[in-house]
């Protein structure tokens, strides 16, 4: 009789040989003295043949039958079984029992086709692989009896493909079809679906069953544009950004499995770029088109028009992008200061202008909304002369024309800010300004060109007054007494907001006209009586 003996059943059996079945198998044939005859092992392949298709001697077609892949199986096979009275010249006797220690590496059948069994599904699945896609994925490739033959993770680089045009066996084609990206699956392709008969000629051989265990990390189709998800969009947008505007704004750089390559948070420090003009890979130029300040945003970009198929850095090659971005400010460079009054005075008589001196008090922040400094948390106003280079050329022309209690808001670009370069620790590059002022106080300065003026008629004798030792030499210190008498008794006027000593050694160096630390009558001139020079005069 046959005798079977199972002497190793794996734990998982999904499937078991049936008639009709393809299976491969190694073996060692040996008489019952324990010689050995044959040897699949040997000849380093495995058996492979259909079961009850007559293919086999009778003993091993029903010695199969219900075995699992994996499975090991000792079986004794009687002559009329094997190969009776005849046996097999020079190999086998007549009338000989026969012994086959089998294991069974792999089955299938004609009528199989590919088995998806998905073990992770994301739950969020917005797009699934479809015909002509183009597909980044991670597997593991192992024969039925779990025999690695490949691995991408082994060489620590995605395969990267486009899907069903014939670019893969055609199991696989099939078996990615519906997959979301992060999903994993395991696939399982019959031998006339992968590399058939023959195998690939080098790992795998022929009529071998491939399982891949697949997880899909990115997904994009060649017609694809870039996508975009609003966030966040301030309920307040007076202006969108355009071609040409200067962007600043924050943003986290990942794949679309959410593995994060670059983020600015992590520099401390916005991405600074214009827009619409090539700065930027083609989809992110896109994708910055029309935001507010404030506004999130996320930018899913195609490979196509992110950086292609060489990738970058830690950007691998055909990758999808996918940007988190918060617009922290932009203006255009064209751009001059924007003044909103919020207050004005029904007296508002007189208006600030060049020369004069004002206090006023300010928050300065950015256009997200970020204090930068505040007069008030100081308890004093700033004072400055307006017009005079103390503060950026944007506060100067913010100030113009104002009346003391106004209150306005002075949008300052770059430009006519700290530019480029920012203040280090305090205002960042590129920075768009905002201030809230409230002009406290105004002092009327001097016409333009002068330091000092008169509130009354002109001495006549003017160089004698100054020259109190009356040597027809006036020194500085002659010069500055004489003018602090004449605006403590309100005969004159220095220009306000200026150093008193600085005005007065200015003016008596204009006056010094050969340098030699002495005024004479001969260098001495008022303002009018000389032709225009680039100096303060009296």
């Amino acid at each position: 009789e046959l005798g079977v003996e199972r002497r190793f059943v794996p734990e998982s059996c999904p499937r078991a040989v049936r008639p009709g079945d393809f299976v491969r198998y190694h073996y060692l044939g040996a008489f019952p003295d324990g010689t050995r005859f044959d040897s699949s092992y040997d000849r380093g392949s495995t058996f492979n043949v259909f079961v009850g298709k007559g293919q086999l001697i009778a003993g091993m077609d029903q010695a199969l039958v219900g075995m699992c892949v994996n499975e090991r199986r000792f079986v004794k096979i009687p002559p009329k079984l094997a190969y009776g009275s005849e046996g097999v010249p020079g190999v086998i006797p007549p009338n000989a029992v026969l012994h086959f220690d089998v294991l069974l590496i792999d089955l299938w059948n004609l009528e199989d086709e590919v088995q998806v069994q998905t073990y992770f599904k994301p739950e969020k699945c917005p797009r699934t692989v479809q015909v002509s896609d183009f597909v980044r994925y991670h597997y593991n490739g192992t024969f039925l009896d779990g025999t690695l033959f490949d691995s991408s993770h082994n060489r620590m680089r995605t395969y990267d493909t486009y899907v069903g045009i014939g670019w893969l066996i055609p199991g696989m084609d099939q078996g990615l079809l519906g997959m979301c990206v992060g999903e994993k699956r395991i696939i399982t392709i019959p031998p006339f679906l992968a590399y058939g008969e023959d195998g690939d000629g080098k790992e795998i051989p022929g009529q071998a069953s491939l399982v891949f265990d697949v997880v899909l990390l990115d997904l994009h189709n060649p017609k694809d544009g870039i996508a975009i998800e609003n966030q966040l969009v301030p309920e307040s947008c007076e202006r969108r950004s355009q071609t040409g505007d200067f962007l600043r704004y924050h943003y986290n750089g990942t794949l679309l499995d959410g593995t994060l390559f670059d983020s600015s948070y992590s520099r401390n420090r916005t991405y600074d770029t214009y827009v619409g003009k090539g700065y930027v890979i083609a989809g992110m130029d896109e994708g910055l088109l029309g935001v507010c300040t404030g506004e999130k945003r996320r930018i899913i970009i195609p490979p196509h028009l992110g950086y292609g198929e060489e990738g970058r850095g830690k950007i691998p090659g055909s990758a999808v992008l996918v940007f988190d971005i918060h617009v922290v400010d932009f203006h255009n460079p064209s751009d001059s200061v924007s003044i909103t009054v919020h207050y004005k005075p029904s007296n508002c008589t007189v208006l600030s202008k060049k020369g004069d001196y004002l206090k006023y008090h300010y928050n300065a922040s950015l256009l997200d909304g970020t204090l930068l400094d505040s007069t008030h948390s100081l308890g004093k106003t700033y004072n400055i002369v307006l017009g005079s280079g103390q503060v950026v050329l944007g506060m100067d022309m913010g100030l113009q024309d104002m009346c003391v209690g106004e209150r306005r808001t002075v949008v300052i670009p770059p430009h006519l800010g700290y530019g480029e370069d920012g203040v280090e620790g305090e205002v960042p590059g590129s920075a768009v300004l905002v201030f809230d002022i409230e002009l406290l106080e105004l002092v009327s300065g001097l016409p333009e060109g002068y330091m000092f003026v008169w509130n009354g008629e002109v001495s006549p004798n003017l160089f004698e007054e100054i020259d109190q030792n009356h040597d027809g030499e006036v020194l500085l210190e002659e010069f500055s007494e004489y003018i602090q008498t004449q605006v403590d008794t309100g005969k004159g006027k220095l220009a306000p907001g200026f150093d008193f000593e600085k005005i007065v050694k200015n003016m008596f160096t204009n006056q010094d006209r050969d340098g030699n630390g002495k005024v004479t009558a001969e260098e001495f001139k008022l303002k009018d009586q000389e032709a225009k020079e680039e100096h303060d005069e009296l």
